[in-house]
C-alpha cells in the first residue's frame, strides 16, 4: 500500500479494502480534476474516465451522485425524472460537507454519508475505468461491474 497517499486518498484505499477490492489508489504528477486531464494523466481515453457529479435534490436537500462516463453530459431533465424530485447545483460546500471531498476528486465510494447513486450504462462498454480516488491528483483503476458492486448503483442511461 501507498504510504504517501493524501488523506482523503487513503480513506478511499481503505474503503476499498474494507469492502474487499484489490484496487490501488494512485496520485499522478499531474491533475485529474477534469475528465480531459485525467485521461491526458491516466493515458486512456477520455470515454474511460467514471466522472463523479454531485447534484443537489431540491425537495429533499440530499446529494445525488451520478457517475458518467467522461465524454457525457448528464440529462438533468431524464435524472430528475428517475431520482423523482428536481437537481441543483451543489456547491463546493454542499459537495465537501456531504462527501468528505474537494469538487474534482469526488471518488464513487467514500462518502461521509450514504448517497444515492446513478452509474452511466455507456461505462459498461468498457474493460477498464478510472475513477477519482478523493483528491484531484488521486485516481484507481476499475471495471464496470466493480463499480456497480462498490457503489450498490442504479445503472440508466444519463445523457
Amino acid at each position: 500500500m501507498n504510504q504517501s497517499l493524501k488523506e482523503s486518498a487513503q480513506r478511499v484505499q481503505n474503503k476499498l479494502l474494507e469492502l474487499g477490492h484489490q484496487n490501488k489508489v494512485v496520485e499522478l504528477p499531474d491533475s485529474t480534476r477534469t475528465a480531459q486531464e485525467a485521461a491526458d494523466a491516466i493515458g486512456c481515453e477520455i470515454a474511460q474516465i467514471a466522472k463523479s457529479i454531485i447534484f443537489r435534490m431540491k425537495e429533499s436537500d440530499k446529494p445525488l451522485l451520478v457517475v458518467t462516463s467522461g465524454i457525457n453530459r448528464v440529462n438533468e431533465k431524464l435524472v430528475s425524472e428517475v431520482v423523482q424530485d428536481k437537481l441543483g447545483k451543489a456547491d463546493a460546500d454542499f459537495v465537501r460537507e456531504r462527501t468528505g471531498f474537494v469538487i474534482g476528486g469526488v471518488a464513487p465510494l467514500g462518502h461521509m454519508e450514504p448517497i444515492r447513486t446513478l452509474i452511466d450504462e455507456d461505462l459498461f462498454q468498457y474493460d477498464t475505468l478510472w475513477a477519482a480516488a478523493g483528491h484531484p491528483k488521486a485516481v484507481f483503476e476499475l471495471t464496470p461491474r466493480e463499480l456497480a458492486a462498490m457503489t450498490q448503483g442504479q445503472v440508466i442511461a444519463v445523457k
